[in-house]
Parts: C-alpha cells; structure tokens; sequence
C-alpha cells in the first residue's frame, strides 16, 4: 500500500475531541481520521449508488409487482404484528 502525507488543519476544538475519540477508541488519531475519511467515502459512494439505481427505475412495472402482492397467498398464523 503507498501511502503519503497530508497536512490537515482542524480547528483546535475538532482536533481534541478527535484525539479524545481515538483514545476512547484505542487508537491512533491517524487511523482514526482514515477509518472516518473512508466511511464518509463509502457513504457519497453508496448515496451515488441508489440515485444511480433510481434514475434506471421503470415505475409502472415496479408498481405493478406491488399490487400483485399477497394476492393468493393469505397470511398464516403468526404474521400478525404485536
């Protein structure tokens, strides 16, 4: 794995309370700011994902499917909800 520098400047008060996280955590303020820059990363990326997915989407067939269901299949006992 290659790895790099990067100056970051956090405002005083982020930077200890992010300190104060990775030792909460039990480790390194480093690896804490990777692990927090990656899922953030994932997140846009999974956000992408399903508005990627949306904008594919054919309503009238997915809303048909929807209609048709339960239909010929009653609910057993045991389904209801508390």
């Amino acid at each position: 794995m290659r790895k790099s520098n990067f100056a970051l400047r956090l405002q005083p008060s982020l930077l200890e309370e992010a300190r104060k996280a990775a030792e909460t955590e039990g480790v390194a303020l480093n690896q804490l700011i990777n692990v927090a820059v990656a899922e953030k990363l994932a997140a846009l990326r999974t956000t992408a994902w399903f508005q990627q997915r949306a904008a594919r989407a054919d309503i009238p067939p997915a809303l048909a499917i929807l209609d048709r269901a339960g239909i010929g299949n009653p609910p057993m006992p045991g389904d209801e909800l508390p």
